[in-house]
């Protein structure tokens, strides 16, 4: 048994996983019963299972893949964003430490940033970082299109149209992850 799922099956999973979605979990579940350790496919899940709500087991497969793969920056920015929408915003900071170390025009540093100004409730500093990395972006459209959603709450912050205020930066962003999608 190798530690990676080979290059082909791994291309086929994602294939499912962007087709059908959470219903691709089963396929992800199988790949991990022969390569337990592969940070990608414990990624993959992690993403499927925040989808559906199931919280323990999403934020354990996220850990995991950070604890595989400490460089894989896409997953690392995934655990340290379910970290904050869970309320935990000085672990994701934690977590998106290691972010620091891409170069300046990496999208999730600029994600990141826009997501500390956040904490900050900077909500126009927020926007510019997150709007910034949406442009660097073109790896990752799902994630663009969380982004912007995100932006567009900023927005109505500031411009007093949006929910009650939150009384925390916590609370806001916990309304923020209600209507995430997956991010992968």
């Amino acid at each position: 048994m190798s530690a990676l799922c080979p290059e082909l099956r791994m291309n086929e999973i994602s294939a499912a996983v962007a087709e059908a979605g959470v219903a691709a979990l089963g396929r992800v579940d199988a790949a991990l019963a022969e390569f337990p350790d592969d940070a990608r496919l414990l990624f993959l899940r992690g993403s499927l299972l925040v989808e559906l709500d199931r919280n323990g087991e999403a934020h354990d497969a996220l850990v995991k893949a950070v604890a595989a793969a400490p460089d894989f920056a896409l997953a690392r920015f995934q655990l340290g964003f379910f970290q904050l929408t869970s309320g935990e915003a000085d672990a994701a900071l934690e977590t998106w430490g290691r972010l620091d170390r891409l170069p300046d025009g990496h999208y999730l540093r600029r994600f990141v940033d826009g997501l500390r100004a956040l904490i900050r409730d900077d909500f126009a500093g927020a926007i510019a970082a997150i709007e910034d990395g949406m442009g660097l972006n073109i790896d990752n459209p799902a994630l663009n299109a969380n982004m912007a959603m995100l932006a567009d709450q900023c927005r109505k912050e500031l411009s007093g149209t949006g929910e009650p205020p939150a009384t925390s930066e916590a609370e806001f962003l916990l309304r923020q992850s209600r209507g995430r999608h997956n991010s992968h």
